[in-house]
């Protein structure tokens, strides 16, 4: 009888790592960082990521996912990604954002 092996799916913390990675295409600061991605997670290989934008009317909305879809897609053991667009709670960088991020758009 063949032994069938299950292929190990990354952690969440590797993918939020992955996450890391993507920058917002008008600030240059990681999405992470800046507090627009609110949640990840992994089941049996399918990733859901729920993110947020700085505003409803961010013209760079559409490829914030495409490249988190992309992006996440890569990383071995993922069969499957959705990205959500959320907005609650309203995306607040005095509170969401990374110190470094903060101190980088002048906020103290």
């Amino acid at each position: 009888m063949s032994e069938i092996s299950k292929i190990e799916g990354p952690t969440t913390e590797e993918l939020w790592e992955t996450l890391k990675q993507i920058e917002d295409p008008e600030l240059h600061m990681s999405i992470v960082e800046l507090g627009l991605v609110y949640d990840v997670v992994m089941d049996e290989g399918e990733v859901t990521v729920d993110m947020t934008l700085t505003s409803p009317a961010c013209p760079v909305g559409p490829l914030l996912q495409g490249m988190i879809y992309h992006k996440v897609s890569e990383v071995d053991g993922v069969a499957g990604v959705e990205v959500n667009l959320v907005w609650t709670p309203p995306w607040d960088p005095r509170e969401m954002a990374s110190e470094e991020v903060k101190m980088a758009l002048g906020i103290w």
